[in-house]
């Protein structure tokens, strides 16, 4: 599966507009075929997945981020869907607490990023300083410009103690999101996670696009890129996403660490 054109290349200027959130091409009008490429990269997955912990070599940050509704929640379950949870966390990032707020933006980050041989996703992460905070006033242009180069140094030096970094974004369109805060409201088992609070956002959707678009042009880098993935449908979402993390972690060349010597003479009675 060709990646190329949902990576974001350093210092690239670009408009969420120029990507399809609705893009369907990896389906091509076959859900049968493309629901058994999906299944097929679980497969992928969960034995790279077991490979990365038994080598315990290895640590892979995912980045998730989205506007509301765009299926954060929904892509970690699809697409880990069979992996052994003993290597595989997640953390998600909501309002800070007041002892986070006391210590640098990052501080309540770091601690949450992967060991040797774990998978950690971020479900919001440190990107949420540099929007929410962008579009609500919170910070000013020159605070949000310097917090752009604190996590471009911050993800750098994971790198450099043996992280991969992957970050997405999840494209849903303004029209979609309508549609899924509808099915929210007026579908009983799913009222509970409809929060009146997202409509705030919905109405500064064009301030969230721009403030995605410069910190996505602003922080992906070669060492930690930004995707940006077409969210609309649930299933070409999770083919880009989990085609993604199974390159990534094949590119790493990983093996299993040799057996004990004299393992062949050991009897087990």
């Amino acid at each position: 599966m060709d990646i190329k054109p949902y990576k974001i290349k350093p210092g690239s200027q670009f408009r969420l507009s120029q990507f399809e959130a609705g893009d369907k091409s990896l389906i091509n009008g076959d859900k049968d075929s493309a629901r058994a490429k999906l299944d097929t990269l679980r497969a992928r997955l969960e034995s790279l997945q077991e490979l990365l912990y038994a080598e315990g070599r290895h640590k892979l940050l995912i980045v998730l981020q989205a506007m509301d509704t765009a299926g954060k929640d929904s892509t970690i379950r699809m697409v880990f869907d069979g992996v052994n949870p003993q290597g595989v966390k997640v953390a998600a990032f909501k309002a800070p607490t007041a002892e986070e707020l006391a210590h640098d933006f990052l501080w309540r980050v770091h601690a949450k990023t992967p060991a040797k041989g774990e998978i950690v996703i971020f479900n919001r992460s440190h990107y949420e300083d540099v929007l929410i905070t962008r579009v609500n006033g919170w910070i000013d242009t020159g605070t949000c410009k310097s917090r752009y180069r604190q996590i471009n140094e911050f993800e750098q030096f994971l790198v450099e103690n043996g992280t991969t970094v992957l970050k997405f974004y999840l494209h849903i369109s303004k029209d979609e999101q309508k549609k899924r805060l509808l099915e929210r409201r007026d579908t009983p088992r799913k009222q509970w996670k409809f929060n009146p609070g997202d409509l705030a956002s919905r109405a500064r959707w064009d301030d969230y696009m721009d403030a995605y678009t410069d910190a996505i042009s602003a922080t992906s880098t070669r060492q930690a890129p930004w995707f940006i993935v077409p969210a609309n449908s649930k299933l070409q979402r999770n083919l880009i996403v989990s085609s993604v993390i199974c390159d990534t972690l094949e590119g790493l060349k990983m093996d299993y660490p040799k057996a004990v010597e004299g393992l062949e003479k050991i009897v087990v009675e």
